[in-house]
């Protein structure tokens, strides 16, 4: 799509995209890290990934094993 573009529409499209960034809101790494770290510490208890998925539930467990005679 560039390729097909001149120089002066990219330029154009650039500053459209960065006037649409300059009204975003912006907060300081270090307070959005702690709410992140909040977050994630207030969901692991139904994350299945560190809580595992009860033996019933799990779609992918072995239904029953292989018997080769």
């Amino acid at each position: 799509m560039a390729r097909d573009m001149s120089d002066a529409e990219i330029m154009k499209m650039e500053l459209e995209q960065l006037q649409k960034e300059v009204k975003n809101t912006r907060e300081p790494v270090s307070k959005s890290a702690k709410e992140i770290c909040e977050w994630v510490e207030t969901q692991s208890a139904e994350d299945p990934l560190i809580k595992g998925v009860p033996e019933d539930k799990n779609p992918f467990k072995d239904k029953g094993g292989c018997i080769i005679t």
